[in-house]
This record gives C-alpha cells, sequence and structure tokens, in this order.
C-alpha cells in the first residue's frame, strides 16, 4: 500500500487548498479513506472521513468549510480547504482505514504528510 500526498503550502487567512493523495496497491472502491492533521505539539487529528459507500464525515472545527471527495477512476481522494484560518497549520496525512457501522476507523497506513501553513 502506498499513499502519496500532495498539495500543501502557504496561504493567507481566508483562503483556500485543495489536498489530494494518491492511493496504490489498494482496491480503491471498496476502501475508507481519511485526512488527519497534527499541528506542532499537538496529537494528530481525525479531520474528515469517507467510507466506502460515500459518507462523509468531519471535525466539528472544520464543517462547512472543507470537503472531502475521491476520484474513483484515478484512485485519489482529495480535501477541499475553504476559509482557512490560522488554527488549521498543520502537517495533513491521508490514512487508509475501514469502517464499522458507518464510523471510520484508521488502519497504520499513512501518506508522508503535507504541510498547510495559513498565516498573513
Amino acid at each position: 500500500v502506498q499513499l502519496q500526498a500532495s498539495g500543501g503550502g502557504l496561504v493567507q487567512p481566508g483562503g483556500s487548498l485543495r489536498l489530494s493523495c494518491a492511493a496504490s496497491g489498494i482496491t480503491f472502491s471498496i476502501s475508507a479513506m481519511a485526512w488527519y492533521r497534527q499541528a506542532p505539539g499537538k496529537q494528530r487529528d481525525l479531520v474528515a472521513s469517507i467510507l466506502s459507500g460515500g459518507q462523509t464525515d468531519y471535525a466539528d472545527s472544520v464543517k462547512g468549510r472543507f470537503t472531502i471527495s475521491r476520484d474513483i477512476a484515478k484512485n485519489t481522494v482529495h480535501l477541499q480547504m475553504n476559509t482557512l484560518k490560522p488554527g488549521d497549520t498543520a502537517v495533513y496525512y491521508c490514512n487508509l482505514g475501514y469502517s464499522v457501522r458507518y464510523q471510520y476507523r484508521s488502519l497504520d497506513y499513512w501518506g508522508q504528510g503535507t504541510l498547510v501553513t495559513v498565516s498573513s
């Protein structure tokens, strides 16, 4: 299994970024995927998840601003981030998981991380 994340960078508050994660070595259409983030000195937290049936879920802090989606043909999951805030600054990781009763559960497969910095 390989997960290759991209799309991070420096953006001003209120701006937008789109992260992508290309997956290989899995049957993407039946996989659950998610994005986590880890700010300096803090634990890694779940940001958004998408299950094999397309169900999505978000952390309260990003609801209404972030959108997770997937392109099955390209084995890629995206995270569209709008109205970014300084508090969104973190390293973002994509993750492969599975679902239990429509709840996302992570497996120990991670992308390499991509840094998002929100600053003026």
